[in-house]
């Protein structure tokens, strides 16, 4: 959505940064054309991973499209807004990245894990399953994240960070969810106009806007409702 990302984007004008790190997912939502204009404006150096939102725009989706009501209808959406050109460079985006921030030493950015952009990771992730994601991982900083959720955590001497969602974020609190990293780590909240996102998102004919709003923009998920969802999911695919 624009307006949350307006309003995360007038506050980093303020902050003194080097660059912007757009963690997957970017363009899975109502206004995907809107949103990836407005991040290709950006001034400022700006890398880009894939999530399994991005995945889900190539040739072969596979597991990447979420088995929930209407996510179908909604990736077919999003595909029609974007130029096959734009499909094909979101599709291709590389999956890890290594960034040297300052304060924090080499990090390791990925959308849900560094083994692919599925894996959930949530406040209620016992330590053995980070120690299975992070096995082979050489940088003790991890930024990921796919679970909507922030969360800020050192397992084992390597700290994994989730900085949160802009536009969807699982946090009980109509808001902006993000983080700006070096040298410390500060895990940030941004307040939006709701009601003219929401009239927004309305507009857009999107196939899931009026749950959408009703869900997400004008009211908030808590994380206390998603985390025994998500660990579920988790336990079904044997991952806890």
């Amino acid at each position: 959505m624009l307006e949350p990302l307006e309003a995360v984007l007038a506050e980093l004008e303020r902050e003194d940064v080097d660059a912007v790190l757009i963690g997957g997912d970017a363009v899975s939502g109502p206004q995907p054309q809107e949103t990836l204009e407005r991040l290709r404006s950006l001034e400022l150096p700006t890398h880009w991973i894939r999530g399994n939102g991005e995945r889900a725009l190539g040739p072969d989706a596979g597991d990447a499209v979420m088995d929930a009501e209407g996510a179908e209808a909604a990736l077919d959406f999003t595909a029609s807004q974007l130029s096959e050109e734009d499909r094909g460079t979101l599709w291709q985006l590389q999956q890890t990245m290594t960034l040297d921030v300052d304060g924090l030493g080499e990090t390791l950015f990925c959308h849900a894990s560094p083994r692919n952009d599925l894996d959930i990771v949530t406040p209620g992730t016992p330590d053995s399953r980070f120690r299975e994601l992070l096995d082979g991982v050489r940088e003790r900083v991890v930024v990921a994240g796919h679970t909507h959720m922030q969360l800020d955590r050192v397992v084992d001497g390597v700290r994994w960070i989730n900085p949160g969602s802009v536009g969807m974020p699982y946090e009980g609190e109509v808001a902006a969810f993000w983080a700006i990293l070096g040298p410390e780590v500060e895990l940030r909240r941004t307040s939006f106009d709701a009601e003219r996102s929401a009239e927004a998102v309305l507009a857009t004919g999107w196939p899931e806007s009026q749950a959408f709003v009703q869900e997400n923009v004008r009211a908030a998920v808590s994380r206390e409702e998603v985390i025994p969802l998500f660990e579920q999911i988790a336990a079904e695919r044997g991952e806890r």
